[in-house]
């Protein structure tokens, strides 16, 4: 192995360790938000079926949490390359072109992250201007979701793309690349 190689595979272990750690702190993040669901789901259930209170946030801090969870487990998805569509057509592919594929997916879907984060902004200083029913909190607060989870995705598509890129180099025994 030449020198930028090596050099090259020290970056990609760096990403991918990086990587693993946002997958596995994001984890962490999805599954206290499935807890606080669960717990607001049975609260709702409670309130509504046991105890005459008259605790209607319930139903809306549901959905938060839930558009909270999908959209941050997105890049725990990335982090795995866990996407149905793409990998049928990575798996049908090998050398060169498996690498142009993977570039080409990876730099669509870090500009679409980043459209969505920039746009999601503005989206959430809209949401700002508007309360919620949970005791009048401002929806940026809900709303905020889609510039977070969009840029931890873009995050997460750059470091696999590093990680997976260097995966994808040949051994230097190898006359030509085929994998």
């Amino acid at each position: 192995m030449n020198k930028a190689e090596t050099r090259f595979q020290r970056i990609s272990g760096r990403a991918a360790t990086l990587s693993q750690q946002l997958a596995v702190l994001t984890e962490v993040i999805v599954i206290l938000l499935l807890i606080l669901l669960v717990l607001d789901v049975w609260l709702g259930i409670v309130v509504r079926y046991f105890i005459d209170l008259p605790l209607t946030f319930t139903e809306e801090a549901a959905r938060y949490l839930m558009i909270w969870m999908a959209l941050l487990a997105i890049s725990v998805g990335i982090s795995k390359r866990s996407h149905i569509g793409v990998l049928f057509l990575f798996d049908r592919t090998r050398g060169l072109p498996r690498h142009l594929l993977m570039g080409v997916i990876d730099v669509l879907g870090f500009a679409f992250f980043l459209f969505l984060f920039y746009y999601g902004i503005s989206f959430t200083q809209d949401g700002a201007r508007r309360l919620t029913m949970i005791y009048d909190l401002p929806k940026s607060i809900p709303f905020s979701a889609v510039p977070v989870a969009s840029l931890l995705a873009a995050i997460q598509i750059a470091l696999v793309a590093v990680r997976d890129q260097a995966a994808l180099l040949p051994e230097p025994d190898q006359s030509k690349v085929d994998l």
